[in-house]
């Protein structure tokens, strides 16, 4: 019955897809051809109106391949809006560069090339308003109790409990978990109103007298070497079954599966700085960067360095070791901010309010964040990215990768000048485990757009350090 109901709704999207894509196209041609005719799309050169409506014979059929392409005949009750928005735009854009490569290589010059582009404008925003109001229309319908699935939850673990807090805060999914079935767990128990209904071994007795559309496995992590078995006796019930791991003790966060060959390797953290493509990508963003910020910022650069000599004639640029990617040490580069010292003395520890060592043109610099600035030569020579975890000092390293979980991965990029930590706040003698977890959320969700999006907020909360003494 449910995949007779999901079969209708992709016949629907389907048919809605088809009148949207059709109606984009007519609706392009009208605008260009009838609301902004001029004399240069009539008479010689110029397609007649039945070419271009001839055309749509296999403009629909295509999109429609290229939508199916995207994900975006896929069920509603998991994905996202943002990422079925996502998806259109994709395929959309995809169709305009088959379009124009279709148009160059067969070499037809007549064919309007803005009324192609207009279509691809329609056809997106249509595209997102139809499927949002069709979206909204089956989270309405499921929050009144229909399109409902049954799920029967096959062992009581974290994973069970944090499945089950999804489902409540999702009504719009149309999920219902009816009871859990666990070894361990006594009988009655009750979990936010799901109740454990007995031993696993009563799976045979409960499928056959409920209505139950899926099983979820759902095994505590200690309980693995049942899960062929389970498997086996859930797959002979004929109920789809899905697998819930109980793996966020180990893998505390989303994890990225690559398939070799019909073998699946979860990687215990995604981490999109080791896909080729982005490393040269973010190395040629810094270089450019880098390069610019120099030129820029070279006159508060000189004055800086004049001020420093003036004020004690000693170093005007100080380098301290520090721990860098693939935790390989390197110098990081800095204006000199306090008074120059022996190399045991600056292992103290960090600067703190009021600290003699720092030099009132020090001081300035440290508020400013203008003492960083030579680090665009670390970015240059490849030991620093204008955008990462900001780096350590080994004896730091040494210390919390002992006390702070996970502390270690901020090493598998490059260390930045700035951050997404620095830019919440979390700068100076501020809480280092903070500090991590928005490291770690950078390194896990990096993309482009993000650098931009640091950067920008840097101009305006980076620079000026309250924590920096």
């Amino acid at each position: 019955m449910i995949r007779d109901n999901q079969r209708v709704l992709n016949q629907i999207h389907v048919l809605l897809d088809a009148f949207v894509i059709g109606a984009s196209y007519l609706l392009a041609w009208y605008i260009k051809f009838v609301v902004f005719r001029n004399e240069a799309d009539v008479g010689v050169g110029v397609l007649p109106q039945e070419t271009y409506f001839t055309a749509l014979y296999f403009i629909v059929p295509i999109y429609l391949v290229l939508y199916y392409c995207c994900g975006l005949y896929m069920s509603k009750r998991y994905s996202s809006s943002k990422r079925e928005v996502y998806n259109i735009i994709k395929a959309n854009t995809i169709g305009l560069g088959l379009f124009f490569g279709i148009l160059f290589s067969a070499k037809i010059i007549d064919f309007s090339r803005s009324m192609i582009f207009i279509f691809f404008v329609l056809a997106s925003i249509f595209e997102i308003c139809v499927r949002q109001w069709l979206r909204k229309i089956l989270r309405t319908i499921r929050k009144k109790g229909y399109n409902i699935k049954y799920i029967l939850l096959v062992g009581y673990s974290r994973a069970a409990e944090k499945y089950i807090n999804r489902i409540m805060e999702n009504p719009q999914w149309g999920y219902v978990v009816c009871g859990i079935l666990d070894d361990k767990i006594p009988a009655g128990t009750m979990y936010r109103g799901v109740k454990v209904l007995g031993r696993i071994d009563n799976i045979h007795v409960i499928l056959p007298e409920n209505k139950i559309d899926e099983i979820g496995i759902s095994l505590a992590l200690e309980d693995y070497d049942r899960l062929e078995e389970l498997v086996n006796i859930c797959e002979k019930s004929g109920v789809h079954t899905k697998f819930i791991p109980d793996y966020n003790s180990v893998i505390p966060s989303r994890p990225y599966i690559e398939d070799l060959t019909g073998l699946a390797v979860i990687n215990i953290r995604h981490v999109p700085l080791t896909n080729t493509a982005n490393i040269f990508l973010k190395r040629t963003v810094d270089l450019f960067g880098a390069v610019f910020c120099i030129i820029l910022f070279s006159p508060v650069m000189l004055f800086s360095a004049i001020l420093i000599k003036i004020s004690d004639g000693g170093k005007v640029i100080f380098s301290q070791e520090r721990v860098g990617l693939h935790n390989k040490s390197f110098q990081m580069y800095k204006f000199r901010t306090m008074r120059e010292q022996k190399e045991e003395d600056e292992k103290l520890g960090w600067t703190k309010k009021g600290d003699p060592r720092v030099t009132p043109i020090g001081r300035f610099l440290r508020r400013t964040s203008f003492d960083e600035l030579p680090q665009m030569f670390n970015v240059l020579r490849g030991d620093m990215s204008l955008i990462g975890p900001r780096p350590e000092r080994p004896q730091f390293v040494e210390q919390f990768r002992e006390e702070i979980p996970r502390y270690m991965i901020k090493h598998q990029v490059r260390p930045g000048i700035t951050g997404w930590a620095q830019i919440n706040g979390y700068r100076g003698n501020t809480s280092i485990r903070k500090r991590i977890e928005f490291d770690l959320y950078y390194i896990e969700n990096w993309t482009l757009l993000f650098d931009i999006k640091i950067l920008f907020l840097t101009m305006f909360k980076g620079f000026i350090n309250k924590n920096a003494y």
